[in-house]
């Protein structure tokens, strides 16, 4: 199966990057894994809310742009549904079934789009907290990691 991260913004510290590269390795054996990096949309200083608005449609669009037609979309976002790691890899095996890609999407500091959460087949929550999107990438990577384990019928320690 082919796994795409679809995120917007670049990972700069080398301590998410060292992790994002190991749990890439880990999910090599799995799928074909692939981070899609996205540009930011400048937003000015001073930013009224419909500045805002146009980035989030602008990186919307850009995101929109990389998602297959037959994909199966994952949009991480706070309103999404809160699932266990069990279900998260029951959620990705059953889109095998009539998916070959899996698209997980981070949006960018604002959040999604309307369209991309549209598009979505599942939106998903980390919770209700704030995560830095670096941190939010690595626990995506680490949690998509743990569902192949669990695929696979395969320890992992919990």
């Amino acid at each position: 199966m082919n796994i795409n991260v679809i995120c917007i913004g670049k990972i700069k510290e080398k301590y998410w990057t060292a992790a994002i590269e190991e749990y890439s390795k880990r999910l090599s054996r799995f799928c074909s894994l692939k981070i899609i990096e996205l540009k930011e949309a400048p937003l000015p200083k001073n930013a009224s809310a419909a500045d805002e608005q146009k980035v989030i449609e602008k990186e919307g669009e850009a995101i929109l742009g990389r998602i297959g037609e037959g994909d199966y979309v994952i949009a991480l976002e706070v309103e999404g549904k809160l699932y266990s790691s069990e279900d998260l890899a029951r959620e990705i095996e059953s889109a095998a079934f009539g998916h070959s890609t899996v698209d997980l999407v981070i949006g960018g500091s604002l959040g999604l789009s309307s369209g991309v959460k549209r598009r979505a087949d599942l939106g998903l929550s980390f919770g209700r907290i704030t995560l830095p999107h670096q941190l939010a990438r690595v626990v995506l990577l680490e949690q998509i990691y743990r569902a192949y384990k669990i695929i696979n019928n395969e320890t992992y320690h919990k």
